[in-house]
């Protein structure tokens, strides 16, 4: 998952912090291949000297960008549980809208896999970070959907993970209105086909300002 990006205050923090605000910002906005040192610190309110004491090259600061990218998840999935405690199914529901109100929200989907697509030297240091974070997040999920009792939990998770995948993909090729819209119903007809009852899924409804969000989205 996704979370927006907010543009940072370059007067509210130190050299560091601004120097991740500001990447963290402009990589999202423009991808790391469309974002130049010298950008970041000059919207860092900074210099190069600056951003290499603290990171040896722009490849540590994109590291540093793709971990806190994954930090941000463990939040997502914290939100999701304690929409629906101790309903493994509810949140299961849950999980899949919280992807479909980031991805409606937000045109520029997940910040990995578009870093993925970017970095195609071979062994560069951040395919690893992005390929474990990926397996742990299905996994986590697969490991959810066995305890929202679902009859083949390994398939059903690889389910939803390409449906949200290619969600991400058709929002931003063809817009809000196109086949992302329709995750959820999808996703829903998917989960139920698994054999986990839909029963729970007044537990997964977003709360009310998740519910304005995705109305206005």
């Amino acid at each position: 998952m996704a979370e927006r990006e907010h543009a940072p205050d370059p007067a509210a923090e130190r050299p560091r912090e601004r120097i991740v605000a500001c990447a963290l910002d402009l990589f999202h906005r423009n991808g790391i291949r469309g974002v130049g040192v010298e950008a970041i610190v000059e919207a860092a309110h900074t210099n190069k000297m600056t951003l290499y004491r603290h990171f040896g090259s722009k490849d540590d600061l994109i590291i540093e960008y793709l971990n806190y990218k994954g930090r941000k998840s463990e939040e997502i999935w914290a939100e999701i549980e304690a929409e629906s405690p101790g309903h493994p199914a509810g949140q299961l529901y849950g999980y899949v809208r919280k992807a479909a109100k980031f991805i409606a929200e937000d045109e520029r989907g997940c910040d990995l896999a578009n870093a993925a697509v970017e970095l195609t030297e071979e062994g560069h240091p951040g395919l690893k970070v992005i390929e474990d974070f990926k397996h742990q997040q299905r996994d986590r999920l697969a490991k959810l959907c066995e305890a929202a009792g679902s009859s083949q939990p390994s398939l059903l998770a690889d389910s939803l993970v390409l449906l949200i995948e290619g969600a991400r993909v058709s929002r931003r090729s063809v817009g809000a209105l196109g086949p992302s819209a329709n995750l959820v119903r999808t996703a829903d007809a998917v989960i139920a086909s698994f054999g986990v009852s839909a029963r729970d899924k007044s537990d997964a409804q977003p709360k009310t300002k998740d519910r304005q969000s995705l109305r206005s989205a």
